[in-house]
Parts: C-alpha cells; structure tokens; sequence
C-alpha cells in the first residue's frame, strides 16, 4: 500500500483518487479552498441554485465507468442522469431558429434541411458521417491512452478527411474549422453552428485544425445530458464515492511546495501545516501553479508538450427571474453572433477585448431543485471572453458591465421580455475562475485536439519529476468534464500498472 498526496479536489484529481483508493493505496486530497469540485461550483441564494461552471455533461460514459470501477453503486444510482431533448436551440445572426434533436442524425437532418433548406441537413450529415473518422482515428490515443511519446505524430497528421476543394486554380482541402464550415458546409448558419462547438471552448475556428471536428460530433454521438439539481451533484457524488473508498479530504490545506527526495517526489509541503510525506504526489492543478510548487527539478523535460497559454475565460450571468419556465423551452439555447468575424477579432485580436453582442448560450434547466417554486425560473447566461476580465473592469471604463448587459440583451431574442423578469443578477467572471482554480487569469482549457502542430495537446500525466502526476484539465487528455475524468483513469493506471500502462480497456 502506497501513501498518495493529491494536490486539489477537482474532478479530474477526485477520479484519480477514488480508482487509487479501489487499488488499495491510501490516499489524502489536500484542497486549499473549503469545498470540492474545482470549477464544477454552486451559487445559491433566495432559494434559487445555479451551476457556476458546466451546465451539460457529454459523454456520461467516462463517469458511468469510474463508478463501475469504484463501487457497486452505478452512477444512475447516485444521481439523476437524463438526457436534454432537444440537445439545443440556436438563433442565427439572420433570425433563423432550429431545434436539434438528442443523438439522432436523421433527426437532425430533417430539422436543418426543413429550416435552412437547400440540402443543408444533408451536408451537415455528411459532415458528421467525417467528422467520425477523426475521432475514429484519434479517440484513443486523445483520450483513453497516456500521451505517446512519440506525440508529434498526433501534432503532425490531420486526422479529418476533408474534401477536396478547388480554390484559385488549385485543390486544396480544410485545413481548419473555419475552412471546413466555408469549403463543405456552405451556408453561414452552418457555419456558426459549426463553430460555436470551438468557440465555447475559448478556440478560434479561423486557426483550429480540422480535427476540431470531433468536437460537434462527441456531442452528436453520445447525447447531452443534465444532471437533475446541477451539474454540481456530480461533483457531490464523485466525492462521496471518494468518502466510501476512505479517501481523507483535508480543505483549507494550501500546498506550498512538492517535497523531493533522492529524485523523485515524495510529499506535499503544507503552509502552517508542515509536512506531509507520501510516496506518489498527483497534482490537479494549473501549470503556472505546479511550477511553484516544483524548485529543484524542471517538471516538463525538453522535447514535451508545452502548456497552453493565453486561452480565453467565460463570464456566466445567473439570473433569477420571476415568473416560471414555459412548457417545452428549450435547456439550451445559442444565440449567434451578429457579427462572427467581429467577434473573433475582438476575441482573438491584440489586445483581446470582449465582443459587442457576443455568442450567448442560454441554460433553462427544466429543474425544480433550481428555483424557489413554480413561479420563478433560474437561467444561466455564457459567454467566451478574454481572460483576466474581472470585477475590477467595472472601474475601468465600466467594460465588465456593458459586457454583461450586451449579454442580457442578445438573450433577449431567445428569452422574449427578459430584463423585465429579473429579480436579480449575480456575475462570475474569469476572476473567480482564476480564485476557484488557479488558473492564471481565468484561462479554461480546451480538449486535447491533433494537428495544428501540437498546440492543442496537453502535457503527458507523467512529469519528469519520478513520482509525480498530473491530473485535470490542464494535463492529457485536457479540459472538459469527460477529459477531466479520464485524466483520473490515466494517472490511476500510471501509478498502479507503472510505464507499461497503455490505457483503459
């Protein structure tokens, strides 16, 4: 039996604690705030609760496994999994409106072929029928395998097939998500659509690799789900799996440092806590913090993956509306931009700004555990924007406020009357990401994505300290709930299998 120090109680770091737990080793989480779940929060007030971070989980079957793996409860069994039908609204720049159905491509089809008409449902089908072989082609070794070695493989190689294109004379193929939705979808509205699955991960379609593709279709594929009280209850039943494996929490407990000795890692240095000494150390935290933590050995050897830099935020609006939720809306609505290439100059521009009347995605939950009673109604507005936006902005030409106030007023065309319902508003900007996770500025990670010569690739669980792991959404697979999860999967393997360890089975 092995002593194991985890540093955070994010998801990914929880999930490598419980599976180490199962192994027979004896693990503590050493949490610095005074609650689990990382990003993965709750606000509640007047008897209204919201989720502060995910509003939907794809791909329930990461979790479904780490329940099966760590005890005999299922995960249906521990919370209410159902899935969101129809998996999404979107409003479109011209104010054309279509509802898409859960996990059904005919059905998807038919609604954008009879909405957009002009074969629109069909090319959109045939998007995804490639957008299969890219993740095909790349779902194991992005998300079920330890990072190879040899990733520049993954860096170089272009997993998506895209079609042949004559452009200027020559023939060429997409090269990126922009390209693809130009060259192969031709309708702008299909376009947006496509994009917005990149964009509110915080990527730019314009300079994404095509490969980004998997990002709609994982969606498609696997359904969109909610868990019945918030996405929070997930976090809650991770770590009361963790309890029922005798994983020990200790909250408020600040890592200062990584103990090392003869080479390896060998505990966590505690602020006015002392020293808590262990055999293996799993950190689920972000580069920048990890640094600090690590003095006397580099913790990434040269030839590795480079963190992610300069990735943007988001800024979530929650709103507590009187007035109760209409029979049949939608859990999720996007309304598009007005202006995508405005948009993504301001977001991606130097300097980066927000957006003026931005991508907003709506959250309706159809959940009495969010609101008081019937007669009132909770949503949640999102938006991508620069990282580092903050409270302070208010201060500084107010740019914060008129932010969330564009916000409000591009919901509107979803949310009819919208401002008149608001009893009240609360704002969780990137500074309170950046306080919850310690990411600098708020960043939010992206799923680990080939191609585009390994930008979007996430350092290996390995480091080049012995002993220690990293977990989370800023280590391989990256950021998502689902790639967090695995992250957990991974550096659980790594650590009870050892090198040889080739993925889950």
């Amino acid at each position: 039996m092995a002593r194991i120090a985890v540093i955070g109680a994010g998801m990914g770091a929880m999930a490598a604690a419980a599976r180490l737990a199962v192994a027979g080793h004896r693990v503590v989480v050493y949490e610095r705030t005074e609650t689990y779940g990382g990003a993965v929060g709750r606000y509640e007030r007047d008897g209204f609760r919201f989720d502060t971070g995910p509003g939907l989980l794809p791909l329930p079957a990461v979790y479904r496994d780490l329940f099966v793996k760590t005890g005999k409860k299922p995960l249906e069994d521990c919370v209410g999994l159902v899935q969101v039908d129809p998996s999404s609204r979107h409003v479109f720049a011209d104010g054309t409106e279509v509802s898409l159905p859960n996990a059904s491509r005919a059905g998807v089809v038919a609604a954008l072929d009879e909405t957009l008409g002009s074969a629109a449902g069909q090319r959109w089908g045939d998007f995804l029928v490639r957008a299969r072989e890219a993740w095909d082609r790349t779902r194991r070794p992005l998300l079920e395998e330890p990072l190879w070695t040899d990733w520049q493989v993954l860096a170089d190689r272009e997993p998506y097939p895209s079609v042949p294109h004559k452009r200027l004379l020559r023939t060429r193929r997409a090269g990126t998500l922009a390209e693809v939705g130009a060259w192969e979808l031709r309708d702008p509205r299909l376009t947006a659509l496509l994009e917005s699955h990149a964009l509110a991960y915080g990527l730019d379609p314009r300079a994404t690799p095509a490969s980004a593709a998997v990002l709609p279709y994982m969606e498609h594929a696997f359904g969109t789900w909610y868990v019945r009280g918030g996405i929070r209850e997930l976090a809650r039943a991770v770590y009361e799996r963790c309890l029922e494996r005798k994983v020990e929490f200790v909250f408020g407990a600040e890592v200062t440092g990584v103990l090392e000795r003869d080479g390896r890692a060998a505990g966590v240095r505690l602020a006015d806590r002392g020293e808590a000494e262990a055999d293996f150390v799993v950190a689920g935290v972000a580069p920048e913090a990890l640094g600090r933590f690590v003095t006397d050995t580099a913790v990434r050897g040269d030839g590795e993956v480079v963190p992610q830099r300069g990735l943007p935020s988001r800024l979530t609006v929650l709103l507590a509306l009187r007035g109760g939720r209409p029979e049949g809306t939608a859990h999720r609505t996007v309304v598009h931009a007005s202006d995508r290439d405005a948009e993504l100059d301001a977001l991606f521009g130097t300097p980066a700004g927000p957006a003026a009347r931005p991508t907003v995605t709506v959250l309706r939950p159809d959940d009495p555990a969010l609101v008081p009673d019937s007669e009132h109604e909770a949503i949640a507005l999102v938006s991508t924007v620069p990282a580092r936006l903050g409270r302070g902005d208010r201060a500084e030409g107010g740019a914060l406020d008129r932010h969330v106030d564009d916000m409000i007023g591009v919901a509107e065309r979803a949310v009819p009357g919208l401002r008149d319902r608001v009893l009240w508003q609360e704002v969780r900007t990137p500074a309170d990401v950046a306080e919850t996770t310690g990411a600098v500025g708020g960043a939010v990670p992206a799923p680990a994505l080939a191609a585009g010569g390994g930008r979007l690739l996430h350092p290996a669980n390995t480091t080049a300290l012995a002993g220690l792991f990293t977990a989370g959404g800023w280590s391989h697979p990256g950021g998502g709930l689902p790639h967090a999860g695995m992250s957990g999967a991974l550096v659980a393997g790594l650590i009870v299998e050892g090198p040889e360890f080739k993925g889950s089975q």
